[in-house]
Order: C-alpha cells, then sequence, then structure tokens
C-alpha cells in the first residue's frame, strides 16, 4: 500500500484544509453579524445563519477530502512496523469519519447552544467523540511515531497540535466570553492544519523497509 497512486490520494488532506479556509472565509462574508473574537467556527454552518448555505458547501467538501485522505494515509503506514504508531493514524481516521458524519447530520441549530437534540447530539455526543479521539490518537502518532526516523517529524507535529487544542480548551474555559472565538481556533485549526500535514506525509511516506530496498537496488 505504498504506491505512487495510494500516496497521491493522501493529497486530498491538503485540499481539504483549503476547503475547510474557504469555508472560513466566505462563511464569514456572508455573516454580517458574525465575531470571529467572540463565536465559534461552527456558528457559520448553523442551520439559522445566513451563511449557512455558503459555509455548509465548503465545510461537506472539507469533510469529504479529509476522510479520504486520511483513509488512504491509514492504507499507506498499515506495514508500518510500529503498531501504536498506526492504531493512531487508525483513530486519527475514525475520528474524521465521526466528525463528517456526525457533523453533517446534527449541525447547530442557531448561535451557540439552543438545548434542542440536534445541539445536544452536536456538542454532547459528536464533539465529546471528536475530542477524545483526537486526544488518543494524537497521543498514539506522537509515542509510537517517535520511535522511527521517518515517522518522527509527524510525531513532533501531532504533539504540538495537541497542546494547541489544551491550550484553546484551557482558554475557552477562563478567558473572557468575548475572546471564546480566538481559543476555540487553536483546537478548530490545529487539527485542520494537522490532518493537512499528515496528508503531507502520506504522499512522502516511505517505511525503513521500502527505503531499505531502494538503496540496495
Amino acid at each position: 500500500m505504498n504506491s505512487r497512486f495510494v500516496r497521491l490520494h493522501s493529497l486530498a488532506c491538503v485540499v481539504a484544509a483549503v476547503f475547510y479556509f474557504l469555508h472560513v472565509y466566505f462563511g464569514i462574508r456572508n455573516h454580517p453579524d458574525y465575531s470571529s473574537l467572540s463565536q465559534a467556527v461552527s456558528d457559520l454552518t448553523a442551520t439559522d445563519a445566513p451563511s449557512y448555505v455558503v459555509a455548509s458547501r465548503f465545510s461537506a467538501l472539507y469533510s469529504m477530502f479529509a476522510v479520504l485522505g486520511c483513509t488512504f494515509v491509514s492504507l499507506i503506514v498499515s506495514s508500518h512496523a510500529d503498531g501504536t504508531f498506526r492504531l493512531g493514524v487508525y483513530l486519527y481516521t475514525i475520528m474524521n469519519w465521526v466528525s463528517a458524519v456526525g457533523y453533517t447530520l446534527f449541525p447547530l441549530s442557531g448561535k451557540g447552544l439552543q438545548s434542542t437534540f440536534q445541539d445536544i447530539m452536536h456538542s454532547y455526543v459528536v464533539t465529546i467523540a471528536v475530542v477524545l479521539l483526537s486526544i488518543v490518537s494524537l497521543l498514539l502518532i506522537a509515542i509510537g511515531g517517535w520511535r522511527r526516523r521517518e515517522t518522527k517529524a509527524i510525531a513532533v507535529l501531532g504533539l504540538i497540535t495537541l497542546l494547541a487544542m489544551f491550550a484553546g480548551a484551557i482558554g475557552t474555559g477562563v478567558a473572557p466570553k468575548e475572546y471564546f472565538g480566538v481559543f476555540e481556533r487553536f483546537s478548530v485549526f490545529g487539527a485542520v492544519i494537522y490532518t493537512a500535514l499528515l496528508g503531507l506525509f502520506g504522499y512522502t511516506y516511505k517505511s525503513s523497509e521500502t527505503a531499505s530496498t531502494e538503496r540496495s537496488l
């Protein structure tokens, strides 16, 4: 599973990140009352938001390409010697699947949490599952990837992303509500950027066994 064709598909993660930031950009442009400082990114795709139609289209493309790219990265590392690293990548891929399906089925019904079934599923089921899977997967990638030269860089980046997520979670809890959106982006943007980096890793990845074979030819 280390062919150029398979590795090329991992670049879908990079395309996904482009669509994500397009969803933020066009969402803000089509939401006159939106405040990036105080509001969550998910408010742009709330079903009653003026930006819902345009932002949700780009968000759907992000989800599709993220799932596609991460799935191919999982295939690429399926023969990697370190089981901890492999498991981390698999769980990160599952996280993207849960995010794609969950947030599509249960978008916010309005700004913030409205206590509807849809919002409860969005915030307390999907989001909690995504957060837990993100934490566990990044920890496993960092621990397992550190052991081998070809995965050390993506492991370090995973650890940095995890720290950014923790900083965002702490910030949203202690910072004034006027700056909620700033700290929330530490977590959200960190995951999106790491997904793109994971795609680049998949494209350039060669296992130590493959590299040794190529050197001997």
